[in-house]
């Protein structure tokens, strides 16, 4: 499970996001990164159970993302994240595919999985893999399962009208518009601190694994 001191910490850190506070209490976001990297590892464990596609070899470290931000391009210069996150799937972190991510920040930890943002190439595949398979399609997002912990796809990237190609009366319009095929489950700072976390965790990306290899069936 997560530790208090690992939000405590995070929640101290949106308060004093700076380089000096940050330094002198070093000690206290190595002791939350290996927190949420020993929890990680669970959960890599968890997965592999049910997603064969995930690695032996990949390790916990390997899936986590560094808390420094990348300000060159932003406009706000906070040089850290208020969270510490990991993404889970066979060609590691940095691969642009299908998988599994875990978020733990003070108030705001959520499980997410599918795939945000892919290429243009990649995008007009999952398309036609929806257009031709919508039945399939249809019955992942309608699971039992799916529908307790997600609700639906996150709608947030989307386009406002059909994408080209497809007519606007097609019966997955709604779905083919979008940009990202993701699911979130919210969790709450009690979720994440529970000793039920790593089980409720592995439900959750359990539920999320007909959804990914629908998804990667489309990229591969």
């Amino acid at each position: 499970m997560i530790q208090k001191s690992t939000l405590d910490f995070l929640r101290n850190l949106k308060k004093n996001n700076n380089r000096d506070w940050f330094e002198k209490n070093r000690s206290k976001y190595e002791a939350a990164k290996n927190n949420v990297e020993t929890n990680v590892a669970e959960i890599l464990n968890n997965i592999r159970t049910f997603d064969k596609r995930i690695p032996s070899e990949l390790e916990a470290k390997k899936c986590m993302f560094r808390i420094y931000r990348d300000v060159r391009f932003s406009k706000d210069k906070k040089p850290y994240k208020n969270n510490i996150g990991a993404h889970i799937q066979p060609g590691g972190k940095k691969a642009h595919g299908c998988g599994y991510y875990t978020h733990i920040e003070s108030g705001g930890a959520f499980l997410a999985g599918g795939i945000w943002q892919p290429e243009a190439p990649e995008l007009a595949k999952i398309r036609q893999e929806i257009d031709y398979n919508f039945g399939e399609f249809r019955k992942i997002i309608n699971a039992k399962e799916f529908k307790k912990y997600f609700g639906g796809l996150d709608q947030e990237d989307k386009l406002a009208t059909a994408p080209k190609g497809y007519p606007k009366d097609h019966e997955a319009i709604e779905f083919l518009k979008l940009k990202s095929f993701v699911v979130v489950a919210e969790l709450s700072d009690k979720d994440v601190m529970s000793k039920a976390y790593q089980k409720k965790a592995k439900e959750i990306f359990k539920a999320m694994l007909p959804l990914n290899l629908f998804l990667q069936r489309a990229l591969d």
